[in-house]
C-alpha cells in the first residue's frame, strides 16, 4: 500500500507544472538539462497542429503520430531548470497540445462528448490540484507522475487506441482510471496534510 507523505517542492515550480511522465523524464536525462525547453515545445505545437489538420486524428492518418513527434521535441527539455524569461510558457503550451489532441481524436472518431469531457475533466482536476498544491508547498509524491502517465504517456495511450479503433472504450477506461487515481491521491494527501502548515503558508504569502 502506498503511504501518504509530504514531498518537498522542487527548486523550479515551472518544471513541476509540466507534468512530465516517465518517457519525457527519461529523454530529459539524455541531454542533462542542456536543451532550452521553449523552442522545442513551440515546434511541437506547430507539428501537432499540422498533423491534426492533415489527418484530423484519423486512425489511418498522420495525426496519430503527433504524440511521438511532440515527445521527441519537448521531452528532452524536461530536465532543464526552466529559468529563462519565457520558460513559464512551456507548461500551458503542453496543456494546450494535450487537451487539443485528446479532443480532436475524440470528436474525429465520434466518441460521445460526455466521454471526451470526462477524460478532459480528470486532467483539468489534476492540473488545478497541482497548481494549488504548489501554492501551499505541498508537492504530490513522485509516483503520481509515473502512474498518471504524464502528458506524454496519456497522449501516447490515446494515439495507440486510435490506431486500434477502440477509442470510445479507451477514453472511458483512461478517464475512470485517472479520476480514480487523481481523486484518491488528492483526497488522501489533503486529509493527511498538516493543517497548521498550510495556514502558516497562507499567512506567509499574504505578508
Amino acid at each position: 500500500m502506498i503511504s501518504v507523505h509530504m514531498t518537498p517542492v522542487p527548486n523550479s515550480t515551472v518544471v513541476a507544472y509540466r507534468d512530465d511522465g516517465p518517457l519525457s523524464r527519461a529523454m530529459g536525462l539524455l541531454v542533462a538539462g542542456q536543451l532550452p525547453p521553449l523552442p522545442p515545445v513551440i515546434a511541437g505545437t506547430f507539428v501537432t497542429g499540422v498533423l491534426l489538420l492533415i489527418g484530423v486524428a484519423g486512425s489511418d492518418g498522420l495525426a496519430v503520430f503527433a504524440p511521438a513527434v511532440t515527445l521527441l521535441l519537448a521531452g528532452p527539455g524536461s530536465s532543464h531548470p526552466h529559468d529563462g524569461r519565457f520558460d513559464w510558457l512551456v507548461p500551458p503550451i503542453l496543456r494546450l497540445i494535450e487537451y487539443t489532441f485528446i479532443a480532436a481524436c475524440g470528436f474525429a472518431h465520434e466518441v460521445h462528448p460526455v466521454v471526451i469531457f470526462l477524460l478532459l475533466g480528470a486532467l483539468a482536476f489534476h492540473h488545478y490540484d497541482l497548481v494549488y498544491r504548489l501554492r501551499q508547498h505541498v508537492y504530490p509524491p513522485p509516483w503520481l507522475a509515473t502512474l498518471g502517465l504524464g502528458w506524454d504517456g496519456r497522449m501516447m495511450v490515446v494515439s495507440l487506441v486510435a490506431l486500434t479503433g477502440w477509442l470510445t472504450g479507451g477514453y472511458l477506461v483512461l478517464a475512470v482510471y485517472l479520476w480514480g487515481l487523481f481523486g484518491w491521491e488528492s483526497l488522501t494527501c489533503w486529509l493527511a496534510a498538516p493543517r497548521s502548515g498550510v495556514e502558516a503558508t497562507d499567512m506567509g504569502t499574504q505578508d
